[in-house]
């Protein structure tokens, strides 16, 4: 990525799971990275494929780690499939839900009720609670041919346990194995209709967006179908086993936020092409 790239940014989306924290604990270098957005005046937003909380859980989770942002700074995968439900199925209140109390009390809220006698669409998300009892019933309407939307495609979930959380991207390979149908749509990151949305609010174009993650198949994914500038950093539980078929190239790779810190800190106090060679 050139200085010039680098000098156009005016807004940045972070994954947050393995980029600004992994598990519960924040890295070090997130906070001074935030403080240096807001001094430089470049918006930003959170990004998560993670299905299985609110977004009021995380805007509290990043609030407990010392990061105040609005909710309209936090998008995530639940966010985007009650977009596209409303826009895409009008009409639609009635779900199939495999997914946490929290993805079933957000879409409650959002006018989408919870249906196992005639539902209208089948979604699947992240379920830490998964049962086999609820598994089963999932496969059962998806045989039947309902609509089938998976909100994320992440086969895992980034931890800092010595566990592998299973996510919505495997569950849904297991359902497919079982239905022979896998999802008519798969919404969250990598799809671009994730990270359009906020260069639109912000009157952006594509390439004054700075998406940063930490896994190929996703984030950079994202950026690259969206026509933004992408910073991958290192994740050290995948890389190199994930993503790895994937003709996908970051504009940018560091290992972690800091050097990212100190390389848009070094861009920014460099001459921008309108200026350089002026006249003092």
């Amino acid at each position: 990525m050139t200085s010039a790239q680098l000098q156009r940014i005016r807004h940045v989306v972070m994954d947050m799971d393995g980029t600004i924290y992994r598990g519960a604990t924040l890295f070090e270098w997130t906070l001074p990275w935030l403080d240096f957005l807001r001094a430089r005046d470049i918006g930003f937003t959170f990004l998560t494929n993670n299905s299985s909380k609110s977004r009021q859980v995380y805007l509290d989770k990043l609030a407990g780690m010392g990061i105040a942002v609005a909710p309209e700074q936090m998008y995530t995968s639940t966010w985007n499939t009650i977009d596209v439900l409303r826009r895409d199925y009008p009409g639609c209140q009635r779900l199939y839900l495999l997914g946490t109390p929290s993805l079933q009390a957000e879409m409650a809220a959002a006018g989408f009720v919870h249906d196992d006698v005639a539902p209208e669409v089948v979604v699947v998300g992240f379920d830490t609670d998964l049962t086999y009892a609820r598994l089963c019933r999932t496969a059962y309407w998806i045989a039947r041919g309902l609509p089938y939307i998976a909100t994320h495609p992440d086969v895992i979930c980034p931890t800092d346990e010595a566990t592998v959380l299973v996510d919505c991207g495997a569950v849904c390979a297991c359902l497919a194995a079982a239905t022979l149908r896998s999802p008519d749509r798969v919404l969250g990151k990598p799809n671009p209709e994730m990270l359009w949305p906020i260069a639109e609010r912000h009157g952006l174009q594509s390439d004054e967006v700075l998406m940063i993650g930490d896994r190929l198949q996703t984030d950079i994914l994202l950026a690259v179908r969206a026509g933004a500038l992408s910073c991958k950093v290192a994740n050290p539980q995948e890389d190199g086993v994930y993503g790895t078929d994937l003709d996908v190239t970051p504009d940018l790779v560091v290992e972690h936020l800091g050097e990212l810190h100190a390389r848009l800190a070094e861009a920014l106090a460099a001459p921008t092409p309108a200026t350089s060679g002026s006249a003092p």
